[in-house]
């Protein structure tokens, strides 16, 4: 397993046409520390973290991952939990459990066993996805995300919101 290097952010500004994102952010986010990204709505936590995720590019400045010289050598130690849960709606719990392990290289039923018990994920895992409360999709969202043993973890407002858009309506009532 490869070491979560700290990620170093220096003058990185993001902008999408007019509109700027971030301007000049100078970050450091040290290895083996919990840091919490903090701002009001539309502040640009969510890009920052896709820029720490590799998953956008800053318009400018510079993002250092330690000796990491590829974003695909970032994604191999990187687990994300983000808006959208990336699972697939019509797979089990368990299926998308099984793809996320063999994607990255690791026995399905070891990382199935090994989520299911730290997850709690019990009975509902093989149930479809789209049939999940909000709560077991952001357990099983979370067990996706941790199944290749990540040493990065990015979470991008874990505890707000549904992890994935359904179309699935339901009346309270």
């Amino acid at each position: 397993m490869i070491a979560s290097p700290d990620v170093r952010l220096r003058r990185v500004t993001k902008t999408y046409g007019p509109v700027r994102a971030l301007v000049g952010v100078d970050a450091t986010f040290a290895a083996g520390k919990v840091t919490a990204v903090l701002g009001t709505n539309g502040s640009g936590k969510s890009t920052l973290l896709s820029i720490v995720g590799t998953l956008a590019k800053p318009t400018s400045g510079v993002v250092a991952h330690g000796g990491l010289k590829s974003a695909a050598e970032v994604r191999r130690i990187l687990g994300w939990v983000g808006h959208a849960s990336l699972c697939y709606p019509d797979l089990t719990g368990a299926e998308n459990l099984r793809l996320a392990a063999e994607l990255h290289g690791f026995s399905r039923d070891e990382a199935l066993l090994e989520a299911k018990e730290r997850f709690e994920l019990g009975g509902f895992m093989d149930r479809p996805f789209r049939e999940y409360s909000r709560g077991q999709r952001q357990r099983i969202s979370l067990a996706r995300a941790l199944v290749h043993r990540p040493t990065l973890l990015l979470l991008d407002e874990p505890t707000t919101g549904p992890v994935v858009g359904s179309s699935k309506s339901s009346n309270v009532g």
